[in-house]
């Protein structure tokens, strides 16, 4: 039988479509679980997927979406091992039995895999290695019951996904499709966009990608653009039919098949090339797509010649506009940064980050090599530790090999890796690892005959490294080439060689390149001049990324000014904002803010407010125990955190601030929290409590992402929250709210199918306790579906539970 990869390439593919409308339709009952249906009614699932199967589609997707190990445990009425192995029987007798239509005889099995309900760590507290292990628990299951595939969807988490991946590659052969769920501003609920995603999920080998769920074609189309212009593996289109809404107990979607499969037709014209449904959808929704769209020409995506790194939150693109390393963290020359590595100071570590990212950085690079620490547990807690408060991606600066690997691992996006040589055995260490777990690797122009004395000996390593890693499948968009800066104090020719090398690896193997630029000035005084000269000639002949110290005045004053030289920054614009009204000597920093300070000097005290805004837990309780020697403890949470947290709130709200931030942020508020509490119970005063509010996340649905970070959220301003957790009958909910009085409950829902608990537990709330208020939240949900099951509101973030509940308990 042909591979799917193989069918792909010659024609459009079809996906089923939904799965828990269906099975509702069936009788499933408001918060039965839908997986356990693999067991107690195979036949019924059975139906459904050769029902998608004779309408058209190639792919039909197993009913595990909600399997896994928290879920179906040992000790549970199913355990994994039965619900899986069922869906995979099920699936492929469907594919046995069908009828398919003509110029078909076969069908594919898909291993269904969705999110896990939990938010990794930091965030949350799922390890990544517990959410890889519960993936791959699924993975090898699917593959010894003969899946042909796996497709892990619905995914909102990049770091999720990257586990999920992961899981897949390292526990089977089969091919890996991945579709992701951004909202209509093409976010992802962790703060990632469309560029931060691919760049990932293609770095991980992923053999097809895109989206689905949460939104209707028609919204699908502006983000299936961005995905276009950036992507260069096969496109996976899956929408929802349309917006959702409750008529009668029942959920129903304002797209009906024929306008569904117009719309599909220009999404496959637009690029995809693998297209079906997800919420809403049914057989005939497939079947009239298929027939419109079966007949048109599949349209693999260009290959992108990009170099491209990316955090969770956003990409880099290392190209003709220069891009800045910041290289402060990094103990080489750095006394007190050794110190910090010694004592595991991480709280100065930090700060030099978000110092350096403040002043202008793009990318960070991280190096934490001692002789007496553990390197690679310290290099894996580090970049965990600045990517939870840093958006910036991040360069792992290491030569040993174990560091290296654990942090790849562990990092979420596409890293850059510093780095590999012209070496075999270098080369045979590290291409691996940046073939499977993705990156963009520093290749230093040197090899076994130690570093070319002349530029040409620097361009042919270069293009010994382009052709070895090419034997990997590694392409020359993911090498960045080091044409080595070595000091003129010791070679008067040393600045011309690079500046000629650096110029040939752009105009010749159009090739990117980095220095380290400070190494041309070792020995002579007042470096910075002579750093700042030669930066500003290296980014004419060619230099893509610069390893430097953006604290340096110096330095930033050569970027900026040549972006404008160059056309790169229009109007001026990035110049003016920077320097606009400033005047500072050379060697001083000007920070966007005005600011003024010693270019080599660390990052100094921070306030409270500037602690909680970057997420800096021990600096804000260091700071807060400051503040209490002067200020009253409620003056401080008036006047300097909750300010703090509606400025953290507003960014977010805008989009200037991520998931991860906002979280951080909330933690770094909770650490100053408790210190204050504790000054209050000695003086005998109390905080009083805005109000009590009840969340829960409905019968039947286990993710409680949404409704645990609402609960941080609320309980940083000041509202005492009952958690009453996941998989909460609408009794307890009401229960509560009676017995204790509450004025406000929380619902939150992922599913389709789970949505009836939130109407039902709606119903009883308005029986029962009438004067409660209820907002809900859920990647199924939209204003309109919450107002048609009674909601008095729909909150689509976390911040806008937070203004709901400040609006409500202040009328009061």
């Amino acid at each position: 039988m042909t591979g799917i990869l193989e069918e792909i390439k010659k024609r459009i593919v079809f996906f089923d479509g939904g799965m828990g409308s269906l099975l509702q339709a069936n009788g499933l009952k408001p918060g039965e679980l839908p997986e356990t249906w693999n067991v107690s009614h195979p036949e019924i699932i059975t139906k459904i997927h050769r029902d998608y199967l004779e309408a058209g589609a190639d792919i039909i997707t197993t009913n595990t979406f909600g399997a896994n190990g928290l879920k179906f445990h040992k000790g549970a009425e199913f355990d994994l091992e039965e619900v899986v192995a069922g869906a995979l029987r099920n699936a492929k007798e469907a594919v046995k039995t069908a009828s398919y239509p003509a110029g078909k005889d076969k069908g594919y099995v898909a291993l269904d895999i969705g999110p896990t309900g939990k938010l990794l760590k930091p965030l949350g507290d799922l390890d990544f290695e517990d959410a890889y292990e519960l993936f791959a628990q699924v993975v090898r299951i699917g593959e010894r019951e003969g899946a042909d595939l796996v497709i892990i969807e619905t995914m909102s988490d990049s770091y999720e996904a990257k586990a999920a991946v992961l899981a897949a590659k390292e526990n089977s052969s089969l091919p890996v499709f991945v579709t992701m769920i951004f909202d209509e501003k093409g976010k992802l609920l962790t703060g990632g966009n469309v560029e931060s995603t691919v760049a990932l999920l293609e770095g991980l080998g992923a053999d097809a990608l895109g989206i689905n769920c949460g939104l209707g074609p028609v919204q699908m189309k502006g983000i299936l653009s961005d995905i276009m212009k950036v992507v260069s593996t096969p496109v996976i289109v899956n929408p929802n039919a349309g917006l959702p809404r409750s008529e009668g107990g029942r959920t129903v979607y304002d797209i009906d098949a024929d306008e569904f499969a117009v719309t599909m037709k220009e999404i496959v014209d637009m690029g995809a090339c693998v297209v079906g449904g997800c919420c809403g959808t049914t057989p005939e929704h497939i079947e009239k797509t298929a027939a419109l769209c079966k007949d048109l020409t599949a349209r693999m995506p260009d290959k992108k010649n990009r170099t491209v790194v990316s955090s969770y939150a956003q990409a880099v693109v290392i190209g003709r506009d220069p891009v800045i390393i910041g290289e402060r963290i990094n103990p080489t020359g750095k006394a007190k940064f050794k110190q910090a590595l010694r004592d595991h100071n991480l709280e100065y570590i930090l700060r030099e980050g978000v110092a350096q990212q403040d002043n202008g950085a793009h990318v960070l690079d991280v190096n934490v090599g001692l002789p007496e620490i553990d390197e690679p547990s310290m290099m894996v807690e580090v970049v965990k530790e600045l990517q939870s408060i840093i958006d910036l991606p991040l360069q792992i600066d290491t030569s040993n090999i174990e560091a290296m690997e654990k942090a790849m691992r562990i990092y979420n996006g596409k890293p850059m890796i510093n780095s590999v040589n012209g070496k075999k055995e270098v080369m045979d260490a590290i291409f691996p690892l940046v073939r499977k777990y993705g990156g963009v690797v520093v290749a230093l122009a040197l090899d076994e005959d130690g570093i070319p004395e002349t530029a040409e000996g620097r361009i042919q390593v270069a293009k010994k490294i382009y052709a070895y890693a090419a034997e990997y499948g590694i392409s020359p968009k993911d090498i960045v080439i080091d044409a080595l800066c070595m000091t003129v104090s010791s070679d008067s020719q040393g600045a011309l060689v690079t500046l000629e090398a650096l110029r040939r690896i752009r105009d010749e193997l159009g090739g990117r390149t980095t220095l380290g630029v400070s190494n041309i000035s070792f020995g002579l005084p007042q470096r910075e001049i002579v750093n700042a000269t030669f930066f500003a000639m290296a980014l004419q002949n060619g230099l893509s990324a610069a390893i430097i110290n953006p604290n340096s005045e110096a330095m930033m004053r050569s970027y900026y000014s040549y972006r404008s030289l160059a056309d790169l920054d229009p109007q001026c614009s990035d110049y003016i904002a920077v320097y606009s009204g400033q005047v500072t000597t050379l060697g001083e920093t000007v920070k966007p803010g005005g600011s003024s300070g010693s270019g080599n000097a660390s990052v100094g005290e921070i306030t409270l407010a500037e602690s909680i805004a970057k997420g800096l837990k021990d600096r804000a309780h260091a700071a807060v125990k400051e503040l209490l020697k002067e200020k009253e403890p409620l003056t401080i949470i008036n006047e300097e955190m909750i300010p703090a947290l509606d400025r953290v709130g507003k960014g977010f709200e805008k989009g200037t601030v991520f998931l991860p931030q906002l979280l951080m942020s909330a933690e770094a508020a909770k650490a100053a929290f408790e210190v204050i509490k504790e000054q209050m119970a000695m003086s005998g005063a109390a905080q009083e409590k805005k109000g009590r509010i009840i969340l829960a996340t409905v019968k039947g649905d286990i993710h409680d992402i949404g409704k645990n970070i609402v609960k941080v959220l609320l309980e940083n301003y000041s509202y005492d929250v009952i958690d009453l957790g996941k998989d909460v009958p609408s009794e307890t909910v009401v229960e509560t709210a009676v017995r204790d009085g509450v004025s406000l409950v929380g619902l939150s829902a992922l599913m389709t199918t789970t949505v009836p608990s939130m109407e039902e537990t709606i119903r009883q709330l308005r029986k029962e306790a009438p004067h409660v208020k209820v907002m809900v939240g859920g990647a199924v949900l939209t204003k309109e579906y919450a107002e048609t099951i009674g909601a008095d509101q729909y909150c689509r973030d976390a911040m806008a539970s937070v203004n709901y509940a400040e609006g409500l308990f202040a009328g009061k």
